[in-house]
């Protein structure tokens, strides 16, 4: 599903660093220091998918300190998993967004789009927010102790954990989906059983800390529902309206509940090796998981 071999055009995306939330917001002005003024401390108790959440009673947000948020990225990841979100979170104020990977070399993404880390495992600080996007890269990261070593350490001192599509499959090797509901690209929804999550079909999933986007495009849902959760619903209503976010493809073609059955079976048919692929790395991870102590 993720994996596009011809790649029409490349661009360089860059975080910015540090002050790339904050700088971004600053510049745009007009409806972005609206969405500013709408800012407050809010948590929901109720999920996006309408199940009831346990209260966490985070601690206080210190809004005198940077919100920490970190991408994970990786070769053949999935851009638009990434360049969705981001757009919305790094639109709030008092946010640092990163881009992190090991190193600070450029990675190509799985549509031929170049992304250039700022941070790297080393350097990263705690993050307050964690997003593990997905791509055709991720059989790679659920074997790659380095990677889920981070992701595990990051997801265990998160405020929140997140994931677009299958990003999820890499919170699931790290360890962190154990017993908690979650969902991923309808292509690959099988695969989070083995990682002990409860597997739900969703746009956006939430259990408690832990938010979960389903294929590709939901990730501009899961950033607009953290929105929430951090500013309000007012705030987040104000930043989707300034994105102009109101989908009206073409096709009511984006779920296989909708799309025509003759495309549905098309479109397994192309993924059925990745997924042949992905079964099997993701028993290896499994299995590794359950002997870790």
């Amino acid at each position: 599903m993720h994996d596009v071999r011809a790649p029409v055009f490349k661009h360089r995306l860059n975080a910015g660093g540090a002050s790339c939330g904050t700088r971004g917001v600053a510049a745009r002005g007009g409806f972005y220091t609206v969405f500013g003024a709408l800012l407050r401390n809010r948590g929901d108790t109720v999920g996006i998918d309408g199940q009831q959440q346990p209260d966490l009673d985070p601690p206080p947000r210190d809004f005198a300190m940077a919100l920490q948020i970190g991408f994970l990225l990786f070769p053949r990841v999935q851009p638009l998993d990434i360049a969705g979100p981001y757009d919305v979170l790094a639109s709030m104020p008092d946010n640092s967004v990163r881009l992190v990977w090991k190193t600070r070399d450029a990675v190509v993404s799985a549509t031929g789009m170049v992304l250039v880390p700022d941070t790297t495992f080393d350097d990263c600080p705690p993050l307050d927010v964690l997003c593990v996007p997905g791509g055709s890269g991720v059989g790679d990261l659920l074997q790659d102790d380095e990677t889920l070593a981070f992701v595990r350490s990051q997801g265990e001192r998160a405020r929140y954990i997140t994931s677009v599509c299958t990003g999820s499959l890499v919170l699931g090797a790290a360890g962190l989906l154990r017993g908690r509901r979650a969902t991923t690209h309808w292509a690959f929804h099988e695969l989070l059983e083995p990682f002990g999550a409860i597997a739900v079909h969703g746009r956006v999933v939430r259990d408690g800390n832990l938010f979960t986007g389903g294929g590709i495009t939901a990730g501009i849902d899961f950033a607009l529902a953290l929105a929430a959760e951090l500013a309000g619903d007012e705030a987040a209503q104000a930043l989707q309206l300034g994105l102009e976010y109101a989908p009206a493809p073409p096709f009511n073609a984006g779920s296989p509940d909708t799309a025509p059955r003759a495309i549905v079976e098309r479109v397994r048919a192309a993924n059925a090796e990745s997924l042949a692929a992905r079964t099997r790395v993701v028993a290896n991870a499994a299995a590794r998981l359950r002997l870790a102590p």
